[in-house]
């Protein structure tokens, strides 16, 4: 691929590339004396997807066995120069008796194995011309694509890309303490040749090489150095992966939240809560209060408004585009409460089951999308020692949750207490972005004498605010590939839920609305509202002044993992974070062309360049055995790919093809 840096105002240009084997003569003389070999190979990057093997490995490994060199074992890997994920491959990859590593790839490669093993290394290949191309946009500076290797000379430390001359036995001024002559901060790359050729018992190999001279026009490597330091140092930022999307949140973050008009209608899915839909327990021309309980277990679901039950029937659900069993209501406009809407007058004599039923009856479930119920995750089969609030709203356009820890600091807290309590956990940490500072002062403030409770700064990154990710950064815990957060020790509640659980307790009041952010730019008058569920999508952008503009997506949610729905007569539901209203893209999917940037970004470090693939093909226990069900479908992939397509939607038919 070709990259246009701008730095300091100006336009550089650089080429990254393919790679091809070496002349026969070549390899041959390469495998004298060198036996017992491990072959790793690079899958390529930047070509269009096939199901063929690549010739290369088979014909360099016919090679070795006709020359009497025996291949130990081969391995294969969709983008060798990914450090980080190619290092969990070669911990099982080495076997017993491998004495030498052959790798198939370009320098890029080459290097990555050699940083990763004291083994000798060796490159089978040499990097194509200017035509070729590899796609690795945020990988180290190591390869200059000469077209004509030198790594096998070098102890797989490329001289071209790492010396500031570019010096191939060429004139130097030498080095102090290993660093460069040119720049202090930079290592020798020549120091550092010399050092692992003696380390490997090598360095006799570059005696008899010629003096040979090069071109020293190379671009300066101080401006590739400074721009890759900042892209890897943002790429590894709390958790490998994520991404640094425009926020765009000025339109709505200092807005305060206002009570929107009570609703003359509602309509009430059963289903919003992961898992089973509701059963309804009233019936059509029911009178209903305020807070009563319309929909049993297993998730509760309450009415937002008193009136007269006008229908019981299937209607469409906002995120699934489903029909689902709905209770339609007709406000009396009275809002008159229901006897059961009553305060706890001491919670903390409660014990923590009687909590968890609270809890459970007043049907509080995750409001930062998911859905899932809260008592649910307060009775995990494990000990718990942390609660772990997520305040982050890395989601780009929303400022709920933002909102509400500006406007309900003390509820957040007094939630957070009761689900301590709930749980038996002895610490509790919320977990704010650094781009909500004057969130991060207030809370910091009010929990200054907390014993058992403080406030953790975290970098701005998107997806910070997933659950592994945040444990990750809040508590340096890693949690398995299909295991949840319980495993460490941890629940992971949004704070706009432990608002609704202080709100249950306090107050006696089930989740019946919630806070939204409508934002966009297709949105005239942004906003924050506390609305009351069942309340119509359209009703809410009409009450914001409508949409501006034709070529409108609206999304429920953020614009990253929000649902997209042409259906504006839809209810919002207790998941509800967000309307969002974009400028339609235009852009139409192109072939996959293996640039392997969907692989740099994403937070669970799967391919996910190879699920369309799959998908097409309905290869589906492939997407399994790529675990696939870790994805936690946040569109890191679709926003990043340059071929525009849509990867999370070949994800979403996986998954659901492989729970039926």
């Amino acid at each position: 691929m070709v990259y246009w840096l701008a730095i300091r105002g100006r336009i550089y240009l650089e080429d990254y590339t393919k790679f091809r084997l070496k002349h026969e003569t070549e390899l041959i003389q390469l495998l004298d004396s060198k036996d017992d070999l491990l072959v790793i190979s690079c899958n390529k990057c930047f070509k269009e997807y096939t199901t063929d093997e690549e010739p290369e490995p088979h014909e360099f490994m016919d090679l070795a066995e006709r020359h009497g060199k025996p291949v130990v074992d081969s391995l294969k890997v969709d983008f060798l120069c990914n450090e980080t994920l190619t290092a969990r491959k070669l911990e099982t990859a080495v076997a017993p008796g491998v004495k030498n590593i052959f790798v198939i790839s370009c320098g890029l490669g080459v290097q990555t194995i050699a940083a990763l093993t004291e083994l000798p290394v060796y490159s089978a290949c040499d990097s194509s011309g200017p035509s070729g191309q590899h796609g690795m946009a945020l990988t180290k500076y190591l390869c200059s694509a000469c077209g004509q290797c030198y790594l096998n000379l070098t102890g797989a430390i490329c001289p071209v890309a790492g010396c500031s001359k570019s010096l191939v036995n060429g004139q130097c001024g030498g080095s102090a303490g290993g660093k460069c002559e040119v720049d202090g901060e930079k290592d020798c790359a020549w120091a550092k040749i010399y050092e692992r050729l003696d380390s490997q018992d090598r360095a006799e190999i570059l005696r008899s090489q010629p003096v040979q001279l090069r071109d020293y026009s190379k671009l300066n490597f101080r401006l590739i150095n400074e721009y890759v330091r900042s892209a890897r140092d943002k790429r590894f930022e709390s958790y490998y992966g994520g991404l640094h999307p425009s926020t765009r949140k000025v339109s709505t973050e200092q807005l305060p939240i206002k009570r929107f008009p009570s609703p003359q209608s509602v309509v009430l899915p059963l289903d919003q809560h992961d898992g089973s839909t509701a059963k309804p327990i009233v019936s059509v021309g029911d009178q209903v209060k305020l807070g009563q309980m319309i929909g049993d277990a297993p998730g509760p679901v309450h009415a937002s408004v008193s009136g007269t039950v006008a229908a019981v029937e299937p209607r469409r659900h906002p995120h699934t585009g489903r029909d689902v069993m709905s209770v339609v209501i007709e406000a009396d406009g009275t809002d008159a409460l229901h006897e059961s809407v009553k305060p706890t007058e001491d919670w903390s004599s409660l014990t923590a089951d009687e909590i968890v039923s609270i809890i459970h009856d007043k049907g509080i479930a995750g409001m930062g999308g998911a859905g899932f119920p809260t008592s649910v995750k307060l009775r995990p089969p494990k000990p718990i020692d942390t609660v772990l609030l997520n305040g982050c709203e890395c989601e780009p356009l929303l400022t709920t949750d933002h909102r509400v820890m500006l406007e309900y600091a003390d509820d957040i807290i007094l939630g957070l207490n009761i689900l301590l309590r709930a749980t038996g956990a002895q610490k509790g940490i919320i977990a704010i972005e650094d781009n909500k500072p004057d969130a991060i002062r207030l809370l910091e403030s009010k929990t200054a004498d907390s014993a058992n409770i403080s406030i953790t700064e975290v970098k701005t990154k998107y997806t910070q605010g997933s659950e592994k990710m945040l444990i990750k950064r809040a508590l340096n815990r890693h949690v398995p590939s299909g295991a949840l957060p319980f495993e460490v020790g941890v629940v992971v509640i949004n704070v706009s839920t432990a608002k609704a659980v202080s709100d249950a307790i306090q107050k006696g009041m089930p989740l019946i609305e919630r806070v939204v952010t409508v934002s966009g730019e297709r949105i005239k008058r942004p906003g924050n509202y506390s609305i009351r569920l069942g309340t119509s999508v359209n009703d809410i952008i009409e009450h914001c002044g409508g949409l501006v503009g034709e070529d409108v997506t609206i999304k429920l949610g953020g614009p990253m993992m929000g649902f997209e729905t042409t259906n504006l007569n839809v209810p919002i539901i207790k998941g509800t974070n967000g309307i969002i209203a974009i400028e339609t893209p235009t852009s139409s999917p192109t072939q996959c062309i293996r640039c392997g940037r969907c692989v740099d970004v994403c937070p669970m470090e799967l391919f996910p360049l190879n699920f369309p693939q799959y998908a097409g093909k309905s290869k589906w226990e492939r997407m399994r055995d790529d675990a696939v069900m870790d994805c936690i479908e946040c569109g890191c992939c679709d926003y990043i790919c340059s071929s525009k397509i849509s990867i999370i939607e070949a994800i979403k038919q996986g998954k659901e093809a492989l729970r039926c």
